[in-house]
């Protein structure tokens, strides 16, 4: 077994086991790494003898997966989503865990506070570009 440290701060190691290297890092970045690969997104039924998946729980766990995506990259929590769809954060939850079916009126609701959350990051930016854009100019 070798051990090479990667980082100054020797917090990630490289190790070689039986001629193949791993890396070895917090749990806390492991954790965050694992979220942004989507590793606990809900997974898919199991396909039947010929490749098919039910389709009502792939709906389901396709919905789970593209609100679970959209909310994280806008950087909202469950209960910061749930506010401002006007549902409960136990449905989300539910939703989001491919556990529960929603109505088209909820995910309608889920939908339009995502696009809302979406604009307002969008306006903010752009305003926060001119603010030092304007300041940058103010400089010279």
């Amino acid at each position: 077994m070798t051990s090479d440290v990667f980082s100054p701060a020797g917090d990630v190691q490289a190790l070689t086991l039986a001629d193949r290297r791993f890396v070895v890092l917090p749990e806390s970045e492991y954790l965050r790494l694992r979220s942004l690969a989507g590793e606990d997104e809900p997974p898919m039924p199991p396909a039947d003898a010929d490749g098919n998946y039910p389709a009502a729980e792939a709906l389901r766990v396709s919905i789970a997966r593209s609100i679970l995506r959209d909310r994280r990259a806008l950087g909202l929590t469950q209960a910061d989503l749930a506010r401002r769809a006007g549902i409960r954060a136990e449905t989300l939850n539910r939703i989001e865990k491919a556990k529960h079916s929603p109505s088209v009126p909820t995910v309608d609701k889920i939908d339009r506070a995502l696009k809302a959350a979406e604009a307002e990051q969008a306006a903010a930016s752009a305003k926060a570009k001119q603010r030092a854009a304007h300041a940058k100019r103010n400089r010279r």
